[in-house]
């Protein structure tokens, strides 16, 4: 029984060291990206790996401690070549992966993932670039590394002949099951409710880091799990035709900035965006909704700017948030933010305004490793992450993390203690409207809105202790929903009424109170906040300035294989999957069909060509 646990624990390490080893090496070939990086730097690309090396080597190690537990009660001979053909693969697999992301790394500026699968149909194509001498070279590598990887589990392959047969066979066959079943954890990446994924490796504003943190042959398999061929999906039209609808539809440059009445806030004035958790247009009084539900974002809004006709694009977080920072509608089969080497090319206002010296933070109470939320993050430009691990234990008193009137505090505290004169933008997601919606306030029987009310209380105590600091004069304060919730519980998904959220700006730096009766979605926020802060938001291509009377005004939203297409005079909402039309609005014509359609298939041309 020892001989087979330590057999198990060596493979399992041994796979350990050389996928913590690789980092190192990779940061050696590249020498010319991390020459002068400081050791410290080293160690932490190597540390902040460490999760998906654990995880990776527990996949490698499953079917091995299979096989282990097998020999309680199957022995022989035999089991020697079983396991070591199974060595053989792994270590050339994995030996070809990695040194053929170290090579393609210098080409593609990230990790390896699905995107080489596509020129193995023509080998001779796919290496036609590369000269005849370095390609013997890598190959030669490819052999040498997979021969030292190999080495020691061949030698301790080699003593299963000498197994003893366990006294009590069953016995050792249900614990090395269990054993087995064990490394479900490291897989998995631990309790927590976010599973592992690559943006676990991300730490540094310095993309090249969070790269080398990274694990190639996770990062390929994770595409491999989610792998689409994007560029296939959703044609409607020939490309010229799609154009031709999608051109009055698009957003972008050149940059438009407002004057006169137009310029609703005061440009060059410190941000702040609170994203708030499932709030819904139909809870909101002055969006038709409930009334009493949301008492002060009510208040606030008639003090500031709201906009009636706001809608969700998606039906999750991890697409909202992307509509909402990089102008990036959501896409009904996938969501952007789980493909880092995708999401990082996208635009952000925080990178627009970090490229204007404000200062960028995100803060969030829950974990910001969930769907990759970190590596977008950081990839947007944010200087800082604030989530649970920055809060004591103490303080996370509900299933998703700390509750909202904890991080109000905590964003109060950041904002009352930023440097004066330093601009900022600082984005703060909140988490208490989630189910389980189990909040510390009981005003209503029903626990989601419930749930509203309390977080509408703590942003309304909020704002009144903005409202006494020097910085709220200067002060933007935007209030978004990532996403709507199935209230009424009758709403379906591509129901238009669904998607209805609120937008509501406030601070001293809004000139004057205002309605904003245009129809936009939350893609549509990122060009109209730049453009009132005088910043460019040329690369927006999907997000409208809505200050902008040139620009057609619509709404635009995703659900599964389906989107949903609304302006002033009609809607148009399609289920791509059926091809019918579900709802048509005010005797919707088929321009909105088509213009809708053209929308999408523009969207995954672009999601194709990221």
């Amino acid at each position: 029984m020892k001989r087979r646990l330590y057999f198990l624990i060596g493979i399992y390490c041994w796979f350990f060291i050389m996928f913590v080893v690789q980092k190192p090496l990779f940061m050696l070939y590249h020498w010319d990206l991390y020459g002068g990086t400081p050791l410290s730097q080293w160690l932490a690309v190597m540390w902040h790996g460490r999760g998906l090396d654990l995880s990776m080597a527990a996949y490698l190690t499953v079917l091995p401690a299979l096989f282990t537990a097998a020999t309680a009660c199957l022995r022989g001979a035999w089991w020697k070549p079983v396991f070591r053909i199974y060595f053989v693969l792994i270590a050339v697999v994995v030996s070809a992966i990695t040194l053929g992301d170290a090579v393609l790394y210098s080409f593609w500026g990230f990790r390896i993932d699905a995107t080489p699968l596509f020129y193995l149909a023509s080998p001779a194509d796919a290496v036609a670039s590369i000269p005849a001498w370095q390609t013997v070279v890598i190959l030669l590598l490819i052999v040498a590394y997979a021969l030292l990887l190999v080495w020691p589990l061949w030698h301790w392959s080699g003593r299963i002949p000498q197994w003893e047969k366990p006294r009590r066979p069953w016995l050792s066959l249900t614990t090395l099951l269990l054993l087995t079943a064990a490394l479900f954890i490291p897989i998995r990446g631990g309790f927590t409710v976010s599973t592992m994924n690559v943006g676990k490796a991300y730490f540094s504003d310095r993309m090249e880091l969070n790269h080398a943190a990274i694990n190639p042959v996770f990062s390929l398999m994770s595409s491999l799990a989610k792998s689409e061929d994007f560029s296939s999906q959703y044609r409607f039209f020939d490309d010229a035709e799609a154009d031709a609808l999608f051109e009055p539809l698009q957003g972008g440059g050149p940059s438009v900035f407002p004057t006169d009445s137009a310029q609703w806030v005061k440009p060059g004035a410190n941000l702040l965006l609170v994203v708030l958790e499932s709030f819904s247009g139909a809870t909101m009084e002055s969006l038709g909704g409930l009334s009493g539900v949301m008492p002060r974002l009510e208040q606030i809004a008639s003090e500031g700017i709201l906009f009636t006709h706001c809608y969700a694009n998606s039906f999750r977080t991890d697409r909202g948030l992307t509509s909402i920072l990089s102008g990036y509608p959501a896409q009904p089969t996938a969501s952007i933010m789980k493909y880092p080497s995708k999401s990082q090319s996208l635009p952000a206002i925080s990178k627009s305004l970090r490229q204007q010296g404000y200062d960028t933070q995100f803060i969030y109470g829950g974990d910001a490793d969930f769907t990759n939320m970190r590596s977008y993050f950081i990839s947007m430009g944010m200087n800082r992450i604030v989530c649970d691990s920055d809060f004591p234990l103490s303080e996370r008193l509900s299933k998703w993390g700390v509750p909202d009137h904890v991080t109000f505090d905590e964003v109060y505290r950041l904002v009352k203690e930023q440097p004066e004169g330093q601009p900022f933008m600082k984005m703060f997601l909140t988490l208490s409207s989630h189910e389980p919606f189990d909040v510390p306030m009981q005003r209503f029987e029903d626990k989601y809105l419930n749930s509203v009310a309390y977080t509408d209380s703590c942003l309304g105590n909020f704002v009144d202790r903005l409202k006494q600091l020097p910085v709220w004069d200067n002060l933007l304060v935007v209030f978004v929903a990532d996403h709507a919730f199935r209230y009424p519980y009758n709403v379906q998904n591509h129901d238009i009424e669904y998607h209805h959220i609120p937008l509501v700006w406030t601070g001293g730096a809004v000139r004057a109170p205002r309605v904003v009766d245009d129809y936009m979605s939350q893609t549509d926020l990122a060009a109209t906040l730049l453009a009132q802060l005088h910043v460019p938001y040329d690369d927006f291509t999907f997000s409208k300035n809505v200050a902008d009377t040139t620009r057609t005004r619509f709404a635009y939203y995703t659900f599964p294989d389906g989107f949903g297409y609304i302006d002033r005079d009609g809607a148009a909402v399609y289920d791509c999957a059926a091809q019918s039309v579900l709802i048509e609005r005010n005797d919707s014509n088929e321009v909105r069909l088509k213009r809708g359609k053209a929308y999408l298939q523009k969207l995954y041309d672009d999601l194709a060509s990221r």
